[in-house]
């Protein structure tokens, strides 16, 4: 026979007089009203997303909101957020964040990001999910009970990691995950032996080299998800390149991961305009690539020869570091070349594609000496340009980008501006010179097609004419949708280490040059 429950709500009546008279904080009824509380406020049921109808001046995106209540009901606040570039996953991260805040399930969290994302972090926290956290800085206070950010590199010191010990963390968000790839490094070390109830992962490439990298990343949401290690190479990994039995892999996989791509989450996408220019060098110009080509027997082997004749693609001073390291006379006779060089035709050429369109560029370069003469050579023509650097300490990186904003046209990036930068206010991007991983020029693109751009946005990829570079774009860049269509999708996460090692191989150890093209053009008739 059942018990017979009954209730009595008499309680919240006599609530606001009690308070008012009470002189202790803590007793059994206030123990009982707390719990009676608690559970008046968390929802019977954990379907559906109770954020948006309170943030009703915010209009989260459906895949965005689909990715939410894909980790509330299914993952149980555990996965990874892999979403192409620019789709929004701090936001999707916000927003899981901001349910379990609601359902009483989450107060403490710490967020980990690179450093230059730190108050960028903070700041879409505050304005899309109306959560105001606490950035870690000098003096960090991790007691703290509620949401703080901090950057990863400052929480794994020692004195801050041995702090953290025995905390638990309700929720861990992990920014820029891929560079968790590794057991081996401190970072992961670090975020392994973190207390935590539900994590987050957030990376647009989970997979970068090979599938090792994935089996890590998972490993750190849930250990022996995959099995153990010897396991997951026996049942799933055929080498670096492939996975054996991928059904069950993938299966095993979406139980963690999410992935929205571009093409299939636009409502109303904006277009991307791509204008690829070919450049002819000026006689100069011509005269110093090509003795740069006959110096086949001064060089220790060829691909410190493709090595100058791209940076020799991108400006002299980009080469000239590579040149002094070279025999007496020929860096002579090649130094002396260089400086009968007056001009940069590919600096020219940027310079008018500003002139005709004035507004906001971004220019990006592989190289630091190219970067610092572009700056000299925009203020000489009257435009305002900054620089933007990975070495930058992180309130100089924020500085350059809020000159960017400001008063400043031009923003000139290396590399180290393709990842985490949101820059929606600007819709011309400029390639001074082109990586040779297609999936680093996607990144590039990134920073400005990317959730939030209203406007179209146009892309332009420089190279001289009958170069090593003019052979590049062709073979790859041109056929840039080719790795588009083949890089992305759940199914091809898994395979796209062999289109990185076959690039990869291509580039660092094909005897010649033509052995080079031979190479990425059976790579790009692979994936046609």
């Amino acid at each position: 026979m059942k018990p017979q429950i009954t209730f009595d709500h008499s309680w919240e009546q006599q609530l606001p007089d009690w308070l008012r008279s009470s002189h202790t904080v803590s007793s059994w009824p206030l123990f009982k009203l707390a719990i009676e509380t608690k559970l008046r406020i968390i929802p019977d049921e954990f379907h559906g997303l109770l954020t948006p109808s309170l943030l009703t001046s915010i209009d989260f995106l459906p895949h965005q909101t689909a990715a939410a209540r894909t980790v509330m009901e299914e993952m149980n606040g555990t996965a990874i957020l892999a979403d192409e570039v620019g789709l929004g996953k701090t936001i999707e991260a916000g927003l899981i964040l901001k349910e379990y805040m609601l359902r009483g399930l989450v107060s403490r969290a710490l967020i980990l990001t690179p450093a230059s994302l730190v108050n960028q972090w903070a700041k879409e926290l505050r304005e899309k999910c109306q959560i105001y956290a606490l950035v870690q800085k000098k003096k960090p206070d991790w007691t703290w009970n509620g949401v703080q950010i901090a950057s990863i590199d400052s929480a794994k010191q020692a004195k801050n990691a041995e702090a953290m010990e025995g905390m638990i963390f309700d929720m861990v968000i992990i920014d820029e995950a891929h560079r968790l790839k590794n057991p081996a490094t401190l970072n992961y070390q670090f975020v392994r032996r973190l207390n935590k109830t539900y994590c987050l992962l957030l990376t647009a490439t989970p997979v970068q080299n090979n599938v090792d990298e994935l089996f890590h990343l998972v490993s750190l949401l849930k250990p022996g998800h995959f099995g153990s290690s010897d396991s997951f190479n026996s049942r799933f990994k055929n080498g670096k390149r492939s996975i054996h039995d991928q059904d069950s892999f993938k299966a095993l996989l979406q139980k963690v991961m999410i992935r929205n791509r571009r093409d299939e989450t636009d409502q109303s996408p904006v277009k991307r305009f791509v204008e690829t220019i070919r450049i002819t060098q000026t006689k100069e110009e011509k005269a110093f690539y090509e003795a740069l080509i006959q110096l086949k027997d001064a060089v220790p082997n060829a691909m410190t020869l493709l090595t100058l004749q791209r940076e020799a693609c991108s400006s002299k001073y980009a080469a000239l570091s590579t040149i002094q390291k070279l025999p007496g006379q020929e860096r002579e006779e090649i130094t002396r070349l260089a400086e009968a060089i007056t001009a940069n035709s590919k600096a020219e050429e940027t310079l008018s594609i500003i002139k005709n369109h004035p507004e906001k560029t971004i220019i990006f370069t592989q190289y630091r000496a190219t970067q610092r003469y572009l700056e000299s050579y925009f203020r000489e023509h009257g435009l305002m340009a900054v620089s933007f650097q990975g070495n930058f300490k992180k309130g100089k990186k924020d500085w350059m980008v809020e000159l960017f904003k400001g008063p400043a046209n031009v923003l000139i990036a290396t590399e180290a501006g393709s990842e985490g930068l949101n820059l929606q206010f600007c819709r011309r991007l400029i390639n001074f010179d082109l990586p040779w991983n297609p999936m680093k020029l996607e990144q590039r693109i990134g920073r400005i097609h990317r959730f939030g751009q209203e406007q179209d946005v146009h892309i332009y990829h420089l190279a001289y004419e009958q170069t090593v570079e003019d052979r590049m774009l062709t073979l790859l860049h041109e056929k840039i949708h080719l790795f588009q269509s083949a890089i992305g999708k759940l199914d091809d996460i898994l395979d796209q280490n062999w289109i990185e090692e076959h690039l990869h191989d291509a580039f660092h150890h094909s005897k010649s040059i033509r052995e080079w093209e031979i190479k990425v053009h059976n790579l790009a008739a692979a994936l046609e």
